[in-house]
């Protein structure tokens, strides 16, 4: 069963999508995390179940990150998205911690994948379906310049200063 809820921020209102958890914690496992004006940004579709009380806790932690208070999530994932390759991408944003920036190419290291893949490890990151909880906004490019970001250049700088991250160029 698909559920929903939405969330204000400073970015806009937040649209959380998950499923019902399979395992004996129950509760929800996020699917998606996106935003107004986002680039393929998930839409509520017909038949999901608007249940706001069902993302209570990833609500409460989203709060506390914009408020200074919080600098890891603990929220599970649906585990079965994207291919391999973008999982394990999607690892590596995981590891880098709050405050901190990476390039895309240190992504591509970390994964194993470096020089050509590098381009591929761009393409995995701009179809992260958890943006804010899963720190892609924390990689910029090589000369230390912003680059792409679903959600606009503008709220991932917002991002980055609201972290205390590096200037970045």
């Amino acid at each position: 069963m698909t559920m929903y809820a939405t969330v204000d921020s400073p970015l806009g209102e937040l649209l959380l999508v998950g499923e019902e958890a399979a395992d004996e914690a129950g509760g929800v496992a996020l699917a998606s995390l996106s935003m107004p004006g986002q680039k393929g940004a998930a839409a509520v579709q017909e038949g999901w179940i608007h249940a706001p009380e069902a993302f209570a806790g990833i609500a409460g932690q989203l709060r506390a990150y914009f408020e200074g208070r919080l600098t890891h999530f603990d929220i599970r994932y649906v585990e079965r998205q994207g291919t391999e390759f973008q999982r394990r991408v999607w690892d590596a944003l995981d590891t880098v911690p709050y405050g901190e920036t990476v390039s895309y190419g240190q992504i591509a290291e970390r994964i194993g994948t470096p020089g050509a893949g590098v381009r591929a490890v761009g393409t995995a990151i701009g179809r992260n379906p958890l943006l804010v909880v899963r720190p892609c906004h924390r990689v910029i490019g090589a000369d230390g310049a912003l680059r792409g970001y679903a959600g606009g250049l503008e709220r991932k700088e917002r991002l980055l200063g609201l972290e205390g991250a590096p200037a970045v160029r």
